[in-house]
């Protein structure tokens, strides 16, 4: 009898070594398989920056790590590609800092969409991976399983189209505006004045056509793909939700490379995050020009945005030191 347990035991260590080994995708040759997932289509830079990623790393490691991508969520929505790092079922996601926050243990990451508080791409970056921002990362990282492996590649960020000119923070009361259903948007808004409203993407188009709301907060590329400006008259070019892609990884998949192999992968994640941005910035580029020639672009100085910040103030400071140690807002407010 024991002797058959001890058999049955063999073979169930066998399959789970096995399987750990088919999971990090490492073969018996020391040559590497890396699956990455992300949620957006192939047109998009998120995804061609993936694309330039797997070649830098199969160029720089002499072909002996490949990297296969899986756009358009393929391998599910995000949170569902966070449980697969979790649990080693996928090796690295290519997705937004903010999406962080949306798993257990990374609730201080909420800091990343804090609307207004970030200047521009590289302030954000720059708040990030300053020293100060370090112990938020690794406690993230302990209490989710899931490795940071590099912030980089901005993304589009989050504006106002109206059927009014918004330049102050006056010009938001009683604007009734389609919102994400997020407390940190509902804060902000509630604190200008504004009335948010939940209506469904795929229904806004009409109920802006139609006056059910005045005005939305989605950005300046998905208002010309949409054609909001057949809509809207002005789009006030605020930028007040940020967003940073950023490449995450299984830890097992992590622990188990060479320091000289990590490195590969953090220098071809800096290289196709650069693209990332540069492409963004060209399809921002071309989204200006379509708005430019079909309404009202207001932007600063003729958009009062210090006016705004100051009306914020103490709009978040409940959450200071509870979602996140106490004075990051200030650390990030005043780093240069």
């Amino acid at each position: 009898m024991k002797r058959v347990l001890m058999a049955a035991l063999v073979v169930v260590m066998v399959g789970v070594v096995g399987g750990m080994a088919f999971a990090s995708g490492k073969a018996e040759d020391g040559t590497v398989t890396i699956r990455l997932g992300h949620i957006r289509d192939t047109a998009h830079p998120t995804h061609l920056g993936a694309l330039r990623f797997a070649e830098l790393v199969e160029q720089e490691s002499g072909g002996r790590i490949t990297v296969k991508v899986f756009p358009n969520s393929q391998l599910g929505n995000i949170q569902e590609m966070f449980t697969q790092l979790q649990t080693g079922d996928l090796d690295m996601v290519y997705g937004g800092i903010n999406t962080l926050a949306f798993i257990d243990g990374g609730e201080a990451f909420e800091i990343t969409a804090i609307p207004f508080l970030y200047r521009d791409y590289e302030h954000m970056r720059a708040a990030l991976t300053a020293d100060f921002f370090a112990p938020v990362i690794r406690a993230a990282e302990k209490n989710t399983g899931v490795k940071v492996v590099n912030i980089t590649g901005d993304t589009a960020p989050r504006g106002l189209s109206a059927n009014r000119a918004i330049r102050e923070p006056a010009d938001f009361k009683g604007l009734k505006i389609r919102t994400a259903a997020s407390e940190v948007v509902l804060r902000v808004m509630e604190r200008l004045g504004a009335v948010p409203q939940q209506i469904a993407f795929g229904d806004l188009y009409v109920a802006l056509s139609t006056g059910v709301v005045d005005a939305q907060e989605n950005g300046a590329i998905t208002v010309a793909n949409m054609s909001f400006y057949e809509v809207q008259d002005y789009y006030m070019r605020t930028d007040y939700i940020r967003d940073i892609e950023t490449f995450y990884a299984s830890t097992g998949m992590w622990d188990g490379l060479s320091e000289a192999d990590r490195q590969v992968i953090i220098d071809a994640s800096e290289e196709a995050g650069e693209l990332v941005t540069t492409l963004t910035e060209q399809q921002l580029a071309q989204a200006y020009e379509t708005l430019r020639k079909n309404m009202t672009v207001i932007e600063e100085p003729e958009l009062n945005l210090p006016a705004i910040r100051a009306r914020l103030e103490g709009v978040f400071e409940d959450w200071d030191g509870v979602k996140w140690p106490a004075g990051m807002l200030d650390q990030i407010r005043n780093l240069d």
